[in-house]
């Protein structure tokens, strides 16, 4: 009986030293499993809360987004959002002195296609809208730990604009479609002088096409829609990485419960 004793009191003592040391051993391996590129999620998190989260935090942000850049000189009086003559028409902008009133004609292109991508921008909000709701609980963990799911490349590292970087995967073409017509009709608008934006841009390249030849020059292209819906959608998710970057570097800004526990739940090591 005393052998038994003996037996099972080494056993037990066993266990208990067994156990002191397989736990905390376990809980590294736990903090491993939700651990990647030094960003972690905590455990207390339901799924549902992590993609609710997720959500009203793109629905800010892109909200917000739109809202500057749709408003008078939301782009034009931003320095990192104007949009400039595209990069053909410099031969143009370096001749101007051959061109009658050149430099007003730049400035009105300037200003009118950058009016036009203003126009445009509140026809994101609905698109914008339809991609978050539409988002899947294992996306929205993705995201969540800075990694963009629609990325091609494998060991990402931490990405503090993966949700924006998700947003311009799913909705760029049905921006780029919804914005077009929109920046082509408002570059169809009479300005001053009873003069549209197209025909600005058009009176100004086809003023130094015409000379072109003469000076050495190749002809540029007088196309302009396509160019001004490409730059304005780039404004458009400059602001909306912007607002992203804010929430994950600050959630306790935005008085929004849910915000606050999924992003306040995320660390950067």
């Amino acid at each position: 009986m005393k052998k038994l004793i003996i037996i099972l009191t080494v056993l037990l003592s066993t266990i208990i030293v067994s156990c002191d040391v397989l736990m905390p051993m376990l809980e590294e391996a736990n903090k491993a499993i939700n651990t990647e590129n030094g960003s972690v999620i905590s455990d207390v998190l339901s799924n549902e809360e992590i993609i609710n989260g997720l959500k009203k935090a793109l629905a800010v942000g892109t909200d917000t987004a739109v809202s500057i850049t749709s408003t008078l000189n939301g782009y034009y009086g931003d320095n990192l959002l104007r949009i400039l003559l595209p990069p053909e028409a410099k031969v143009v902008t370096e001749n101007l002195s051959k061109i009658p009133y050149g430099q007003k004609m730049v400035n009105d292109a300037v200003l009118s296609m950058n009016r036009a991508a203003e126009d445009a921008a509140t026809a994101a909000k609905p698109i914008f809208i339809n991609a978050i709701t539409s988002m899947s609980i294992t996306d929205g963990i993705t995201i969540l730990k800075g990694k963009n799911p629609m990325a091609q490349t494998g060991g990402q590292t931490f990405d503090s604009t993966a949700a924006t970087g998700f947003l311009k995967s799913t909705t760029y073409s049905s921006l780029y479609t919804a914005f077009k017509p929109k920046i082509n009709n408002s570059l169809e608008k009479k300005l001053v002088g009873n003069i549209s934006t197209n025909q600005v841009y058009g009176n100004l390249t086809g003023a130094f096409n015409k000379i072109a030849p003469f000076i050495g020059k190749e002809k540029v292209n007088s196309d302009l829609s396509d160019y001004v819906t490409g730059k304005a959608l780039d404004g458009l998710f400059l602001k909306v990485a912007d607002e992203e970057k804010k929430i994950r570097k600050d959630p306790y800004k935005w008085s929004v419960d849910i915000i606050q526990k999924v992003f306040g739940s995320v660390f950067k090591k």
